[in-house]
């Protein structure tokens, strides 16, 4: 439930705001003073005296039924207790009271600021989580920051929730309060509380109804060394044994592990079999390592023990028909995963020389599995390093996003979305934990890439450097009208690639791809792919290539425009009511 407001700190705040005469006589009075608006009630033979606004959906409290002590808003019947402002109704919030003084037959109110407001958002934030009420999350995230509060703070305190409170583990929810984290240094000022509301929002409606999970103790007084404790980690995934494993994970955490070796031993479990869960479980823990890092790996056991159930229970992709037949794709990989060692001792004097990026986009993009992996092989035999040859591979995923055709079924969005994402956790896990075993899985973002060749019959064209102009800035004013229209996924493609060839600031074009996600109600794909592209591009710079993710991203948002955007009235009635607008009074 919620906390009430701590007494004012100060008592000489006192003003006059009524005859007590008129107020007896008319029971509730509406009076306004020092810029607040206040509803006065006479019940018990006392004056009472509270904010005129229900902190609800800020509806006027004067004249509402009062009994018993007992205020009752007419709108959606929140119930206060006169006295303290307590509400009786969680998805209310208490409402601020004054104290009253009757002075010479005058009615005197102390208007001084409670004393804690900031520990009364934490609470109703927490609150909001518990009983997943989207308005409260996002009045309290508001208002917040809006006290200075670094984004951390309610990041974690979401992090710590949707961990705790979900026995099913790692999700999309807390995957979309990270990426809306990762997202914060590209947006609008304006945008910031938004994409926390959004991601704290995702996290409640993951853990609602939900058990809570229950952290496996770790090994009594064991020596066991990491490196056994790894192998038996893979051993009781590859068996589909969650607690097992996880005892083996806390172990090697309570044990001191570094996080590069926690990453590692989670990794290599995720890659022991073939793209498993269409890439979200390799994404899931690229995520959970990345909120760890925004928390300074605080609460690290309940996080990572998270992931563990997914881990065990993902399918794999030897499990699935499309690869095994008609070509054996895990047969190809099985053979050249033999020969990783091979090619990276035979690339180590040239590492970083490499230069053939366009000539294995080509392959990677074409029709024969088998000398995808050669490329792959003969890449980094020729000094490509891990990291870089993740990127190319990130980078052509990108661009079955970009060249897919609109007459393709809706639904195929997704599957040309899926190996982009994933590609882009094996880049990022890489760039962490350069380990052959992960290395594994930039081979299976290519095959992914090379499955869904036919999403690119025939391609999209790629926007080309023509038809500039001088003003770029007007071009991104059009982006917001463009995206209130369905079907406009080519035309949006045409326009951010023109502004950013015209010159245009790609900060700018960015933060409004951010905001026009924002608005639309909240998609797990959407913000999975927006923040990839963020991703790529801050590694690929002002290039074609970087040009050509920006452009995937907006036309996959474009796709997936407009909605109904329910979301968004919820956070602009919060919105409002944090500025102090008085909502439904005249």
């Amino acid at each position: 439930m919620t906390q009430i407001f701590d007494a004012p700190t100060h008592t000489d705040q006192y003003v006059r705001v009524a005859q007590l005469a008129d107020v007896q006589k008319a029971g509730s009075l509406l009076v306004r003073s020092a810029n607040h608006t206040i509803a006065l009630f006479y019940s018990d033979n006392r004056v009472y005296a509270i904010d005129n606004r229900c902190p609800h959906m800020g509806f006027p409290l004067h004249g509402s039924t009062c009994k018993d002590g007992i205020v009752t808003c007419p709108w959606h019947y929140a119930r206060f207790d006169l006295a303290s402002g307590g509400t009786f109704d969680s998805w209310a919030d208490d409402v601020p009271a004054f104290p009253v003084e009757i002075r010479d037959g005058e009615v005197w109110v102390n208007l001084a600021p409670p004393a804690n407001p900031y520990a009364h958002q934490r609470q109703r934030l927490q609150d909001g989580l518990e009983q997943s009420i989207s308005l409260v999350i996002a009045k309290s995230t508001i208002a917040l920051l809006d006290m200075g509060t670094n984004a951390t703070e309610p990041f974690q305190m979401g992090l710590e929730f949707g961990v705790r409170y979900n026995k099913a583990g790692w999700s999309t929810g807390l995957t979309i309060h990270t990426c809306m984290m990762n997202l914060l240094p590209y947006l609008d000022a304006e945008d910031k509380p938004r994409a926390l509301f959004q991601g704290l929002s995702a996290v409640a409606n993951d853990s609602a109804g939900a058990p809570p999970q229950f952290v496996v103790h770790p090994l009594p007084n064991s020596n066991v060394d990491l490196k056994t404790l790894k192998s038996w980690f893979c051993q009781f995934i590859e068996v589909r044994d969650s607690e097992a494993a996880q005892r083996c994970l806390v172990s090697a955490i309570r044990m001191g592990a570094s996080s590069e070796q926690i990453a590692d031993m989670l990794f290599a479990a995720a890659t022991d079999h073939r793209y498993i869960d269409i890439g979200h479980t390799l994404d899931f823990i690229n995520k959970a390592l990345e909120a760890l890092d925004a928390v300074d790996w605080q609460g690290a056991e309940l996080v990572l023990a998270s992931l563990v159930s997914g881990l065990a229970s993902a399918s794999r992709m030897e499990e699935s028909n499309s690869w095994r037949y008609p070509i054996d794709l895990v047969a190809i990989l099985t053979s050249a995963f033999e020969q990783l060692p091979t090619a990276l001792a035979a690339g180590e004097a040239q590492r970083g020389t490499w230069s053939s990026q366009d000539e294995l986009i080509s392959i990677l993009l074409g029709e024969d599995p088998q000398a995808i992996a050669n490329s792959l092989l003969n890449a980094l035999k020729s000094g490509c390093t891990e990291e870089q040859l993740a990127s190319v591979v990130t980078y052509a995923a990108a661009l079955r996003v970009a060249r897919f055709h609109t007459n393709n079924d809706f639904s195929d969005w997704n599957s040309a979305h899926h190996p982009f994402t994933f590609a882009n956790a094996v880049h990022q896990g890489l760039r962490r934990v350069p380990s052959v075993e992960l290395l594994r899985g930039v081979f299976d973002a290519a095959m992914s890439v090379y499955l869904n060749r036919f999403l690119n019959v025939p391609p999209a064209r790629l926007p080309e450097a023509k038809d500039l102009v001088e003003n770029p800035e007007e071009l991104l004013k059009q982006l917001p009208d463009l995206l209130d229209r369905q079907q406009q996924v080519n035309e949006t493609g045409k326009l951010v690639a023109r502004y950013l060839y015209s010159g245009g600031a790609v900060e700018r074009l960015m933060a409004m791809l951010g905001k026009l996600m924002l608005r639309e109600n909240r998609d797990f794909h959407v913000i999975q792919e927006i923040e990839a592209a963020f991703r790529q591009y801050s590694f690929l710079g002002h290039t074609d290539a970087g040009i050509h993710v920006l452009v995937a991203a907006a036309r996959y948002l474009a796709a997936h425009s407009p909605t109904m955007r329910s979301q968004g009235q919820t956070y602009s009635i919060a919105e409002r009511l944090q500025k102090g607008d008085r909502l439904f009074e005249e």
